[in-house]
């Protein structure tokens, strides 16, 4: 493990492997450490590869961070620093649910760190974005409002912050409660359902200037959550991306959620599936 300053915010990370670079981003406020992750990266990097995994901020061992026009765009902001500062060059940006939000504003903010995107699980839909502006900020905003910073600290969301980074729990405390609730009411809005704005953050016509290779895994039409038609779509808006199916039926998410509830698996644990289908995407891009 290793930690890196970006910014001012602490940001644990861990390389796997040697060779060309990679990095994964897991979703929801889960850690680099949530089983598929890193054996994922121990796939990849089992045929010469250097695997970034990483806590983003507000997850795992990493500083919280509450800055930015939302928190996926200051995550991405974080994770082209992250790759700058570790001077990995131009890396394949691969993420799922939460983590695909990131990678894909990563590359299209920073096209200079990714070399390419790897996509899945991607969170779409007026059911799926208002049940992450409530999942993301809603009960931390109820809580500020209602009892202050003390409150917010309370929140099971916020247990393995405060249990892994000593740090976080007076950077907490020291964030003044209407300004959070401000901020987070801010981070909120950018999940409001808008016809032209398929993934939050990334305006539609934004997509046309993306010049990066893409591979979009389809949604599973079970899935309410990662809506199988918006992995088209943002399939058809990054040009010349591919979209493949994943490497299990339909109701994956639904399954691995239930088996996660029930203590009998995790949401990513069959992440290592994936890496024949993003090893042969890999192979078409140039190396450098």
């Amino acid at each position: 493990m290793a930690r890196a300053d970006v910014d001012g915010v602490q940001i644990e990370y861990e390389l796997i492997g040697e060779g060309r670079p990679w990095v994964i981003t897991p979703g929801g406020r889960f850690s680099k450490d949530t089983p598929g992750v890193r054996q994922l990266a121990e796939e990849l990097a089992g045929h010469g590869n250097r695997v970034l995994i990483w806590d983003r901020p507000n997850t795992g061992a990493s500083d919280v961070n509450f800055t930015g026009s939302s928190e996926s765009q200051m995550q991405a902001d974080v994770l082209a620093g992250l790759i700058r500062h570790l001077d990995l060059g131009p890396t394949i940006i691969v993420g799922g649910s939460g983590g695909s939000r990131v990678s894909l504003l990563t590359g299209a903010a920073h096209p200079d760190v990714a070399a390419g995107l790897g996509l899945l699980w991607i969170s779409g839909g007026t059911y799926g974005l208002m049940g992450l502006a409530l999942t993301y900020a809603g009960e931390p905003i109820k809580a500020a409002w209602t009892g202050g910073m003390e409150a917010v600290i309370e929140l099971p969301t916020w247990k393995e912050v405060l249990e892994r980074n000593p740090r976080n729990r007076q950077i907490f405390l020291d964030q003044d409660p209407q300004e959070f609730i401000a901020l987070l009411e801010r981070w909120m809005r950018v999940y409001c359902p808008d016809p032209a704005v398929t993934v939050p953050g990334l305006p539609d016509a934004d997509y046309a200037k993306i010049d990066l290779p893409a591979i979009v895994f389809r949604s599973g039409a079970s899935d309410p959550h990662h809506p199988r038609v918006t992995s088209e779509k943002v399939a058809s808006l990054i040009p010349g991306a591919r979209l493949v199916e994943p490497p299990w039926g339909d109701r994956e998410w639904i399954e691995r959620g239930a088996a996660s509830a029930r203590g009998e698996g995790a949401l990513f644990e069959r992440w290592p599936l994936l890496a024949p289908q993003l090893l042969e995407f890999a192979s078409s891009i140039p190396k450098g």
